[in-house]
């Protein structure tokens, strides 16, 4: 059978290398970045985030974190706006005004995780989301967990990028009752065509992992990539790259997501 829609990439050699050449070398034309996590509990993931990002070519990083950790990270590198937290160690409604003040600001938002499983939290994610329809949104790990009930609405915005695990992956054709059920045991074959006709029918992007691949899928485009180290996908360094290229091409997410992993 001819995969055309498939497009097989080797790490080090991207498909399109024209998206790294342009990539902007002056600071003021590389982007602004709005990266969200973290609970009173923890910020490493956002911590990473920042730093793989500003590696990654961004112009400007800012981040949102919950203001019960002001005192733990003290004096830090990070660019930090800090917004009001319940007693739970999660964002709350309160701090709406500030974060679309930000995302106002930033060209592209991370929504990193380590958010915790906090109802209010969600709730906050879902205005944001809601108030900015067609703002660069990546989301990832928990974070993703925690928009579940918004999968089929985001699913129809070009906006979003979902880097998801498997499982997470298996849930979200559910969300929208998808005629095609997705098993850990299936071929890669088979995974690249079901994504195919997933993201005809949904504009959004998907990044997922399956038998050492990273894949990313777009408009019915499909591309591959070797990958053998799976934990800087759950740390959030693949998404914290996806987030500034694709904010540095917008109009060519698919091939920016795919350039982001090879390079």
């Amino acid at each position: 059978m001819d995969y055309d829609y498939w497009q097989k990439q080797k790490p080090g050699a991207p498909l399109f290398p024209q998206i790294e050449w342009d990539k902007p070398e002056q600071k003021s034309l590389a982007g602004k970045l709005l990266i969200v996590g973290g609970n009173a509990h923890g910020f490493a993931s956002v911590a990473q985030a920042y730093a793989d990002a500003q590696k990654a070519g961004a112009g400007e990083c800012r981040v949102i974190l919950p203001d019960a950790l002001k005192q733990k990270i003290g004096s830090s590198v990070l660019d930090c706006v800090y917004v009001p937290t319940n007693t739970s160690g999660g964002i709350t409604k309160d701090s709406l005004p500030q974060l679309k003040a930000a995302t106002s600001w930033a060209n592209a938002v991370l929504l990193i995780g380590d958010a915790g499983r906090n109802s209010e939290t969600a709730i906050v994610y879902e205005q944001l989301l809601q108030a900015f329809p067609d703002k660069i949104t990546v989301v990832t790990r928990d974070a993703l967990d925690l928009i579940k009930p918004q999968w089929p609405s985001l699913l129809q915005q070009p906006s979003i990028v979902f880097i998801a695990t498997f499982a997470q992956l298996q849930k979200i054709f559910q969300s929208v009752y998808y005629p095609k059920t997705l098993l850990f045991s299936m071929q890669l074959t088979n995974l690249v065509e079901a994504l195919h006709k997933f993201t005809i029918t949904y504009p959004a992007t998907v990044v997922t992992f399956h038998q050492n691949q990273l894949i990313a899928a777009r408009g019915g485009k499909v591309s591959t990539t070797p990958w053998e180290n799976p934990m800087l996908i759950w740390r959030g360094s693949v998404a914290a790259k996806a987030a500034v290229y694709t904010m540095q091409k917008p109009t060519q997410v698919f091939e920016a997501i795919t350039t982001s992993f090879a390079t």
